[in-house]
């Protein structure tokens, strides 16, 4: 078998990584309104953290009394940070939506190590997008409300990437502190030109950027001087890059982290790709892979969603052509990232979908229609290949049950979480993906196709009657959708431990009912065996081992 001979042969080589333990998690993609189909602004966001159970976070708009703190919490330990002056009022926010259609989305490329001020620090980037949706009604706004608000209290992060969008402009920022004892952040932040995409993964992605471009360009007054004083950099100011400053390129910001966005701008670029394949395939001395492409095509908000997942499908990077699937062709490869055989590094590919996905997010913000209708997150709470996106409006009033934070929680299994519901599916599924995933993606297209084509009816009532009707109507929606996909994903899981139980599979006629003989037990199972090519494999390696007498 080929393609399963090609690892074979890869796993020989021995492969020289300077850096494995980069941080790996988060995908962002960006579709600038005159990109997409439709003119919405859309943006992606997978939450990638190895057992990380996440809710839909609802937090309402709300007055607070002068004199009232803004607690902070770390978002991802919960741990207690301090404490800040709240404003007089904050706005509403559905998952990383807030009741303007303003929307922040992020990933850690982490940086150097000596500028992040865990000491001193106050303000960690999960609250700063929290604050920054809490306070601010447009991307400009955020972009402001972000740094000054690090200047004041300090940053406790490592170096992180921002998408921060609403109806009308896409940005890329990239942040990271000064250090211990040194408040404030230097940054730097890009508007996508709206006929672009665009998109980050967990490396800084801004090189060299216009100075004295205001309108499409913001920086920290000492972005350039900082890098200097710290030795990062001592070239002409037009010369710098924030990522070569902040951020160096390694092997596994390359084929870990930029690859990702190499594979979305290879599917929908309108040139071609293939001479950055190179960098996203880790040789730091190749060609850096633009921050933003035309498409071919403008892109829809379902097109976005496939790409979230995507396996490197079509590419040299492509997981379903060596042994690494397994015997069932699966495109997913256990963690963590590199191993090591006969004291030699190997290493797996990270592609944009990956089984720990605590959820995904794909926002799709529209400047012609109210906020109430106009914003809508498309959610899903667990792997984005492996579930159906539902749409949540960015003014309902509470989480659906489902993706509600009192349902359940990381250490208690129940059948009204989509996120327990949907990892139960995925992790049936993985094993023997080929056998099992047409069972699951048949679901999940039905269910899509379905929401997609409601959209324009109930967005068109929605116009026809108040905002507070609207918004109690868009809700409703939202929860209702929400509840059908998980009674059909409860079904899902029954369908495939009775149908698929002990490795075979009951017969089952036309109309999806099992066969039954007329006593009325079970047909006999039918018995797959393992994939053909499989097969072969197994043989070339084992030989005569197997071989039965003549």
């Amino acid at each position: 078998m080929k393609r399963i001979s090609i690892l074979l042969g890869a796993l020989l080589l021995n492969v020289q990584i300077s850096i494995f333990n980069v941080a790996n998690a988060c995908t962002n993609l960006i579709v600038g309104k005159k990109a997409s189909k439709d003119g919405s602004v859309i943006i992606s966001y997978s939450q990638d953290d190895y057992g990380a159970f996440e809710p839909l976070r609802v937090i309402p708009a709300a007055d607070h009394p002068a004199g009232t703190m803004h607690l902070l919490y770390h978002y991802e330990s919960g741990n207690y940070l301090g404490e800040i002056p709240e404003v007089a009022h904050t706005y509403g926010i559905v998952g990383l939506m807030n009741e303007f259609q303003l929307s922040i989305h992020e990933t850690t490329y982490g940086g150097r190590e000596e500028l992040t001020d865990t000491v001193s620090g106050l303000i960690d980037y999960g609250s700063l997008m929290v604050l920054a949706l809490q306070r601010a009604k447009t991307a400009r706004e955020a972009i402001q409300v972000m740094t000054e608000l690090t200047e004041k209290y300090g940053y406790e992060s490592e170096g992180e990437s921002f998408t921060i969008a609403d109806p009308n402009e896409a940005w890329i920022m990239d942040m990271i502190g000064k250090g211990p004892g040194r408040k404030g952040t230097v940054w730097v932040a890009v508007r996508i030109p709206d006929d672009c995409i665009s998109g980050h993964a967990n490396q800084s992605r801004i090189h060299q950027f216009p100075l004295k471009d205001k309108k499409n360009c913001l920086y920290a007054k000492d972005v350039i001087s900082f890098a200097k004083e710290k030795g990062y950099f001592n070239g002409k100011d037009t010369d710098f890059s924030f990522a070569d400053a902040y951020a160096p390129l390694d092997f596994g910001g390359l084929r870990y982290c930029e690859a990702r966005i190499w594979s979305f701008f290879n599917k929908w670029a309108s040139e071609d790709m293939s001479p950055y394949l190179p960098f996203a395939m880790g040789d730091t001395k190749a060609e850096v892979l633009p921050l933003y492409v035309k498409p071919k095509a403008p892109l829809s908000v379902q097109d976005v969603k496939d790409m979230m997942r995507d396996h490197y499908e079509g590419t040299p990077m492509d997981m379903t052509q060596d042994i690494g699937m397994g015997a069932w062709e699966m495109p997913y490869r256990p963690t963590p990232l590199s191993f090591e055989v006969d004291g030699k590094k190997y290493f797996n590919e990270r592609p944009i979908s990956t089984q720990q996905s605590a959820c995904v997010y794909v926002s799709q913000m529209r400047s012609w229609l109210p906020n109430h209708i106009g914003g809508v997150t498309w959610f899903a709470n667990d792997d984005a290949n492996m579930v159906a996106f539902t749409p949540i409006y960015c003014n309902t009033t509470q989480a659906p049950e489902c993706y509600d934070k009192n349902t359940a929680d990381a250490f208690h299994f129940s059948t009204r979480s989509a996120y327990w519901v949907e990892n139960w599916v995925s992790n049936m599924v993985y094993l023997r993906y080929n056998l099992l995933f047409p069972e699951l993606k048949k679901v999940r297209d039905k269910l899509e196709k379905d929401f997609n084509s409601l959209q324009d009816e109930v967005e068109s009532k929605a116009a026809s009657i108040s905002k507070e009707e609207a918004v109690k109507y868009l809700s409703a929606y939202s929860h209702r959708v929400a509840g059908a996909m998980m009674d059909e994903w409860n079904q899902l899981a029954q369908l495939i431990i009775v149908k698929y139980n002990d490795m075979a599979v009951k017969r089952m006629d036309e109309n999806g009912q099992y066969e039954k003989t007329p006593g009325g037990n079970p047909r006999p199972v039918l018995r797959p065996g393992y994939p053909e090519a499989f097969k072969r494999e197994l043989i070339k390696q084992t030989g005569s081992r197997y071989k039965l007498p003549q």
